[in-house]
């Protein structure tokens, strides 16, 4: 038993105020469950630095393990939802060792998300016979290809989480290894959910109005790639150009310029988005129409491709656009 506890409160990150909310609330449940306070995990989310309401949260507690079931999926992740406009959960079935086992779980987060992990949280549970000292190898690897390949805003948060938990329940022979077939099988379907979690977030995103994949291929290794990428994903000018449907797309090749790769040579840019090949060698491609580049921004998905043209890496991060919502969000949060 490994109960997971979220208080939608301030996540008192000042360390003192922490330490003193976090013993306090898992004493109770400790108690009522008979276990120790250590195998509680106890998160937080809400506006930063106020004091945790300590006796609201524990005076809450008792009706919430006794209302504890394992159906409750969505009604969790409705109750830990902040600035989300719908809550996010999925779940999805596999064959793992010649038996079928269950992956589910919840996510929150639609603003102040650039993972180091972002003010988000993400928890997902299986019944598959995991050895537990692979489970934090298999929390990482999730998390780096979905969590952590993600931004909105570009901010990050003082309080973020991402949890994997296995309760060992499916009828099949224990994983030892991820680079088994078994631990290959579970790891690519617990991936599938990770990412769709993670996704749900930037879709969420506050006042997204559409959803980028940025894809970065042809650099020397994965960092210079994911560099590039975010520094796309991060421009307030190119979100803005993509909520106004406008296809100022020398905003992206300006954006890829100033990412800071060392000795890139922009003769070797390629630049696409969608179908649309819209630079060669760093300038506009001949054959480009501004119809056809705003043909594609007005879709609620797009994809943008640029290929560096200095190696064989390749990596993606999802982000949206930025509307005018998301200064009235942010502006009004707190009034």
């Amino acid at each position: 038993l490994m109960p997971v506890m979220v208080t939608v409160a301030p996540p008192t990150c000042a360390r003192a105020l922490k330490a003193l909310g976090t013993v306090s609330v898992v004493m109770m449940p400790s108690a009522a469950l008979r276990i120790a306070p250590s195998q509680i995990l106890p998160f937080s989310t809400g506006v930063i630095m106020e004091p945790l309401p300590v006796d609201r949260v524990i005076a809450g507690l008792p009706a919430a393990i006794a209302d504890a079931n394992p159906s409750h999926w969505l009604r969790a992740a409705e109750g830990i939802m902040t600035t989300d406009t719908v809550p996010k959960a999925f779940s999805a079935r596999a064959q793992v060792g010649g038996a079928t086992v269950t992956i589910t779980g919840i996510s929150k987060g639609a603003g102040m998300i650039r993972p180091n992990m972002a003010t988000m949280l993400g928890f997902i549970a299986t019944d598959a016979k995991v050895a537990p000292e692979l489970l934090q190898q298999l929390a990482t690897e999730l998390a780096e290809g979905s969590f952590n390949r993600v931004t909105v805003d570009g901010d990050t948060s003082t309080n973020d989480s991402f949890v994997v938990i296995a309760s060992n329940q499916a009828a099949h022979a224990p994983i030892t290894s991820l680079d088994s077939e078994e631990g290959q099988a579970l790891k690519a379907a617990m991936l599938g959910v990770a990412r769709q979690l993670a996704q749900a977030i930037v879709r969420d995103g506050e006042g997204a109005t559409k959803f980028i994949t940025v894809r970065v291929e042809g650099g020397r290794d994965g960092a210079e790639c994911r560099q590039v990428a975010y520094a796309i994903a991060h421009s307030p000018l190119v979100k803005t150009a993509f909520f106004a449907s406008d296809p100022n797309l020398g905003r992206i090749l300006a954006a890829v310029g100033y990412a800071g790769i060392a000795d890139l040579d922009q003769t070797g840019i390629d630049l696409y988005l969608d179908d649309v090949h819209v630079a060669v060698k760093g300038g506009r491609n001949p054959a480009y129409r501004e119809e056809d580049g705003q043909r594609v921004m007005k879709q609620a998905e797009i994809t943008v491709r640029v290929v560096l043209g200095r190696g064989t890496a390749a990596d993606t991060v999802w982000t949206c656009d930025f509307s005018h919502d998301y200064v009235t969000i942010n502006a009004d949060y707190r009034s």
